[in-house]
């Protein structure tokens, strides 16, 4: 199939095209900004489905809204048309339509050629309204706020938040995109004459604002916020792509002793932590206990004996452990636990514990094992 898609280097066109490949759709004909007319004639007269995602949102004068979003429409049909090429046409428009605006009067006028044309012609209109988008590659101060946001976060540059307690619909841009594609292959989501993306998300902007604010702290506290909703996931992921890339790294605090190092690389409210270590051979890290705490060892470096004992008995379990053979090691509530570097080579562990180390309620308690 070949499939034509104007603005093609767009926020839209650029995810759109990579999941195509992504699903074996090769033959894709590329319109953008700087594209002559003479190559869209030529697409024209072969494509066999339109993604029609070419549009202005934001241009220096009013009067480019209707030009760029119904005037490049009427270019596009016009074509289609010289060449009898009935292929269905999916176009973007905007929530904004049902508004009296330039953009959202462009948006509705683009709309109603569009079923027009498409009723007269015999081809299917695909026509989506969407809401704000979010996701990577969008442009920052442009027409997406998450994106914005996050640019600026990623910089340390302020983040204006003129009504904390304004709504805002958001579209995740993969959602989006599986839609689209679920359109290509016939089987778009439809509500009346309008297609619609059925995953959508409400949020207050001082809520977007302040989860984006803790996403760019995780550098600095190693505090994971709570991943456990799609949309958290989603905003993540949207955040860490405006990061500078040769900013793409962070160090953390090495704490040196002379049995080697400890580091703490992940925290979470609900999950606990993460901390890595470097032993030196002969030897021990630990001999104590917990209440409530609980841990996970795995060596992944050299050669270690990790030993416990329930408090109350003088009975000593022993795990020799190897980087080779990766085993994690539970360690219970009760138990005193230690390991040692039983090799010639240092020791190299990731630890898990079930809570943030607290400082002033750390519920660790000095027993030799």
């Amino acid at each position: 199939m070949k499939i034509l898609v104007t603005g093609a280097n767009g926020f839209i066109g650029k995810n759109l095209i990579a999941e195509l490949k992504n699903r074996g759709y090769n033959n894709i004909l590329r319109i953008n900004r700087d594209s002559k007319k003479e190559l869209l004639n030529e697409y024209a007269s072969e494509c066999e489905f339109v993604f029609h995602l070419a549009g202005v949102n934001r241009p220096q004068d009013e009067s480019e809204f209707m030009s760029g979003n119904y005037g490049f429409t009427v270019d596009l049909l016009e074509l289609l048309n010289k060449h009898n090429n009935k292929s269905p046409i999916l176009i973007t428009s905007s929530i904004q339509a049902e508004k009296e605006n330039p953009y959202g009067a462009s948006k509705k006028a683009a709309e109603d050629l569009l079923f027009s044309y498409c009723e007269e012609r015999g081809s299917k209109s695909i026509v989506y309204r969407l809401p704000n988008l979010f996701g990577k590659w969008s442009k920052p101060n442009y027409n997406s706020v998450v994106a914005t946001f996050c640019y600026n976060l990623a910089r340390d540059l302020e983040i204006k938040v003129n009504d904390k307690d304004a709504d805002l619909n958001l579209c995740y841009i993969d959602d989006v995109i599986d839609e689209f594609i679920r359109s290509l292959e016939g089987n778009e989501n439809k509500k009346g004459i309008f297609c619609y993306v059925p995953v959508t998300y409400n949020i207050k902007i001082g809520e977007l604002a302040d989860k984006l604010q803790l996403f760019s702290a995780n550098r600095r506290t190693l505090i994971m916020p709570s991943l456990e909703s799609p949309l958290d996931k989603a905003l993540y992921g949207t955040y860490l792509s405006y990061l500078e890339e040769n900013n793409l790294s962070y160090k953390l605090k090495k704490n040196s002793d002379d049995r080697g190092w400890l580091a703490e690389f992940i925290k979470s409210d609900s999950l606990g932590q993460i901390f890595i270590s470097k032993t030196k051979p002969g030897i021990t890290r630990g001999n104590h206990w917990h209440h409530t705490k609980v841990e996970k060892f795995l060596v992944i470096q050299g050669e270690a004996i990790i030993k416990l004992r329930n408090i109350n008995t003088s009975e000593i379990l022993e795990y020799k452990v190897s980087g080779e053979i990766p085993e994690v090691v539970d360690i219970p509530v009760g138990y005193s636990h230690s390991i040692t570097n039983a090799g010639l080579d240092e020791v190299i562990t990731l630890f898990w514990a079930s809570e943030i180390f607290n400082v002033d309620k750390p519920d660790t308690y000095f027993v030799e094992v």
